[in-house]
Order: structure tokens, then C-alpha cells, then sequence
């Protein structure tokens, strides 16, 4: 029983980000969406090569110290795996609090934008009211590994309505 439920809320999902992809709008979210995992991780992997620079880590650092005394050493390593960790969690917030956004039914996750930076969430885009505002923010609070969260969502009422 629990397996066919699995299977059904499977199957709702996939014809959910079906349609929502086959549409232009949700075209042109999943678009920005890449462009923002993307850049998010063009950012990391920036801040990854500048650190094992400043370390020393480049493969040719490591192959000549091998070379020279058989080991490599080097003081501040513990520091260049938490900037290397902070890095990929900013990506890693980012992609969590959009999908959490696509499951909720009262949010669109299209309108709303998720921007993560050492920790600080900012959501940008339109909601319907200001109850999603809370909602949205919500949902971004209490993911794992977020400090703060940053709106600048506009309320946009439906059909034109004040």
C-alpha cells in the first residue's frame, strides 16, 4: 500500500513539473532557474579555486612538494574545507528552498526568485498576498543552514484586483 502511494504522489509530481515545464512561463523559469544554479556555481567553484590557490593546492604545488620532501603540509587546510563547504551550501540552500517552494500549492515557485550568499537567503519576485510573503519566508527559515532570510517580494494581487 505504501508503495502504490509513493508511486502515485511520484507520478502527480512528474506530470506537475511536465506541465509546468511545457509552458512558456515554466519554460522560462526553469531557464532562470539553470542561470541562477549555474552562476551559484560558477561562484563556487571561483571561490574553491582562490582558496587552493592561496593555499598552495594546485597540482603542481602538491606534485613538487612530493617530489621534494614526500608529503604534503600545509597549516590552514581546515580553513580551506569550510570555505570550501560554504560555498557548495549556498547551493545547496538554494536548490532545497526551491523545491520546497514547487511543493506548496499556494506559492509559485515561477514568480519567486532564491538568491542564497554565505548563508543570507534573499527572495525577489510577486506574490499574490501578503500572506505568501510570511509563507515564502517561511519556508526559506527554516531550511537548514540559512541565517537570514531577505525579502524583497512584491505583492501583485490576481486579476488586476486592489
Amino acid at each position: 500500500m505504501r508503495t502504490i502511494l509513493v508511486l502515485v504522489v511520484g507520478i502527480v509530481i512528474g506530470a506537475a513539473a511536465f506541465w509546468i515545464y511545457t509552458t512558456k512561463e515554466g519554460k522560462s523559469t526553469a531557464r532562470t532557474t539553470g542561470e541562477q544554479i549555474e552562476s551559484t556555481t560558477k561562484s563556487a567553484r571561483d571561490t574553491i579555486q582562490d582558496k587552493l590557490r592561496s593555499f598552495n593546492l594546485r597540482p603542481e604545488d602538491i606534485k613538487g612538494d612530493l617530489e621534494r620532501t614526500g608529503r604534503v603540509v600545509r597549516e590552514k587546510s581546515r580553513q580551506a574545507g569550510q570555505a570550501i563547504a560554504d560555498a557548495t551550501a549556498d547551493a545547496r540552500i538554494t536548490g532545497a528552498i526551491k523545491a520546497k517552494l514547487i511543493a506548496n500549492r499556494d506559492l509559485s515557485a515561477m514568480r519567486i526568485s532564491v538568491n542564497t550568499t554565505a548563508g543570507v537567503v534573499t527572495l525577489s519576485g510577486s506574490v499574490d498576498t501578503p500572506e505568501a510573503v510570511g509563507k515564502a519566508m517561511l519556508i526559506a527559515m527554516e531550511t537548514e543552514g540559512v541565517n537570514q532570510v531577505v525579502s524583497t517580494l512584491q505583492v501583485s494581487m490576481k486579476n488586476g484586483k486592489s
